[in-house]
């Protein structure tokens, strides 16, 4: 979506700002996820493929708990329908929670490893939240003076 409103607007600040701001999301995600593969704090409880490899926070976790949250947030703020609303929820909830409970029981991660990444997402989607209403009410505070 911001891509083509950046198309057919033809101005990085004609995009709205709530995309703008996923994009900051989302590189501070990928962010988070590269800091924590560099630096890890401990390893799987298994190793994969013979080797040791990093594993808090689940990245799995991280990326599937960054992204549904916003898939639905975008979708309540621009779909009409109520039906499509329903749905995304549906959707949103199932996925992420069937993600989470096989990451837990596939055994390559502690129980820490998912309980770190759910906190890390949820205080990522918060501010990112935090950030949009910020955005809409200066706008909307810009609009009336």
């Amino acid at each position: 979506m911001g891509a083509v409103q950046l198309v057919r607007r033809r101005s990085l600040l004609k995009v709205d700002p709530d995309i703008l701001l996923l994009g900051v999301y989302y590189i501070a995600v990928i962010f988070f996820y590269l800091l924590f593969e560099a630096v890890p704090i401990n390893y799987r409880p298994v190793p994969i493929d013979g080797a040791m490899e990093a594993s808090y926070p689940s990245s799995t976790t991280l990326l599937v708990l960054s992204v549904m949250p916003t898939l639905k947030f975008q979708i309540d703020r621009r779909a009409g329908s109520s039906a499509l609303r329903k749905a995304t929820t549906l959707f949103v909830v199932a996925f992420s929670a069937l993600m989470v409970a096989g990451r837990l029981v596939s055994g390559v991660h502690w129980a820490t490893d998912i309980v770190g990444s759910v906190l890390l997402a949820g205080a990522l989607f918060m501010l990112y939240y935090c950030a949009v209403n910020a955005s809409d009410a200066g706008r909307a505070s810009r609009m009336e003076g």
